[in-house]
Protein backbone atom coordinates (compact mmCIF):
# COMPACT_ATOMS: atom_id res chain seq x y z
CA UNK A 1 0.00 0.00 0.00
CA UNK A 2 1.31 3.67 -1.00
CA UNK A 3 1.26 6.84 1.57
CA UNK A 4 -1.07 7.93 -0.88
CA UNK A 5 -3.26 5.40 -0.86
CA UNK A 6 -3.45 5.15 3.25
CA UNK A 7 -3.96 8.76 3.43
CA UNK A 8 -6.96 8.08 0.96
CA UNK A 9 -8.74 5.60 3.11
CA UNK A 10 -8.17 7.51 6.60
CA UNK A 11 -9.95 10.16 5.10
CA UNK A 12 -12.81 7.99 4.43
CA UNK A 13 -12.79 6.51 7.85
CA UNK A 14 -12.66 10.20 9.12
CA UNK A 15 -15.77 11.04 7.16
CA UNK A 16 -17.79 7.42 7.59
CA UNK A 17 -16.96 8.55 11.52
CA UNK A 18 -18.28 12.13 11.44
CA UNK A 19 -22.22 9.86 9.79
CA UNK A 20 -24.33 9.96 12.75
CA UNK A 21 -25.90 7.48 11.37
CA UNK A 22 -22.55 4.94 11.78
CA UNK A 23 -23.68 2.72 14.99
CA UNK A 24 -21.16 2.65 18.01
CA UNK A 25 -19.47 -0.88 16.98
CA UNK A 26 -18.85 -0.02 13.33
CA UNK A 27 -17.45 3.49 14.83
CA UNK A 28 -14.94 1.22 16.81
CA UNK A 29 -14.28 -1.14 13.87
CA UNK A 30 -13.68 2.35 11.99
CA UNK A 31 -11.16 3.59 15.30
CA UNK A 32 -9.24 -0.02 14.69
CA UNK A 33 -8.53 -0.26 11.33
CA UNK A 34 -7.76 4.18 11.51
CA UNK A 35 -4.90 3.34 14.34
CA UNK A 36 -3.66 0.31 11.92
CA UNK A 37 -3.46 2.85 9.02
CA UNK A 38 -1.71 5.77 11.13
CA UNK A 39 0.90 3.30 12.86
CA UNK A 40 1.35 2.24 8.85
CA UNK A 41 1.88 5.50 8.46
CA UNK A 42 3.93 6.55 10.45
CA UNK A 43 6.38 3.58 10.03
CA UNK A 44 6.91 4.74 6.21
CA UNK A 45 7.27 8.18 6.80
CA UNK A 46 10.06 7.23 9.34
CA UNK A 47 11.93 5.51 6.68
CA UNK A 48 11.30 8.05 4.48
CA UNK A 49 13.12 10.37 6.82
CA UNK A 50 15.89 7.90 7.64
CA UNK A 51 16.39 7.77 3.64
CA UNK A 52 16.73 11.51 3.10
CA UNK A 53 19.93 13.09 2.25
CA UNK A 54 21.26 16.39 3.55
CA UNK A 55 24.17 18.53 1.62
CA UNK A 56 26.30 20.07 4.12
CA UNK A 57 28.24 23.29 4.21
CA UNK A 58 30.70 21.19 2.70
CA UNK A 59 28.56 20.17 -0.51
CA UNK A 60 28.78 16.75 0.66
CA UNK A 61 25.56 14.88 0.91
CA UNK A 62 24.95 13.16 3.99
CA UNK A 63 21.77 10.69 5.48
CA UNK A 64 19.43 12.46 7.26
Amino acid sequence: MTLEKAFEELEMIIEKMNDREVSLDDSFALYTEGTKLLKYCSEQLDTVEKKMLVLSEEGELHEF
